[in-house]
């Protein structure tokens, strides 16, 4: 299954290596000479990895066949994107986005609240991004006290959220 582990961002200097933001918790295994990456769009990849270094907190790598500013430009919003096992034994608590894509979103009390679409990478946590009945989108910190129970198996996801996060939950501006 491939997984985005960066988006590539503005160009550094005139050699052609681009910034880029990190979305992998293993930076240093991906980002290794000589791995190669598929992107999104498809069309501008594959990309072969020349070089990755920190330059002052700010990932900095090198493609092999870019080799100036311009070309570094034209990669500027590309998402990197990498293989990765579907499930990872060594974290019980880890899913990937793809596979929590997709599951029927409830709450303890077993009502619909929605369909989780994505998951946004947060400060602090990642975020579950849910669409409602309504087509709202609820944003749910991805954290056990809200989100007890993930069963990809089942389809599904329950949400213990505090009052206002969810519609219907009588929050003041639902009495509208």
């Amino acid at each position: 299954m491939e997984v985005v582990v960066a988006r590539i961002g503005r160009p550094h200097g005139v050699r052609g290596q681009v910034s880029v933001e990190v979305r992998t918790d293993s930076p240093g295994e991906r980002f290794a000479g000589g791995a190669v990456f598929s992107t999104d769009p498809a069309g501008v990849g594959p990309l072969v990895l020349e070089s990755a270094r920190d330059h002052n907190g700010v990932t900095l790598l090198s493609f092999q066949g870019v080799t100036d500013r311009n070309a570094a430009e034209q990669l500027r919003g590309v998402l990197l994107l990498a293989d990765v096992p579907a499930t990872r034994d060594d974290e019980p608590d880890a899913w990937s986005v793809p596979a929590l894509v997709g599951l029927r979103a409830e709450r303890t009390d077993g009502r619909a609240a929605g369909e989780v679409v994505g998951v946004e990478h947060g400060p602090a946590q990642d975020l579950l991004v849910v669409r409602q009945p309504s087509g709202s989108l609820a944003r749910i910190p991805f954290v056990a006290a809200l989100v007890p129970v993930v069963d990809v198996a089942g389809g599904r996801v329950v949400l213990d959220p505090p009052g206002g996060l969810l519609e219907g939950d009588g929050a003041p501006e639902d009495a509208r």
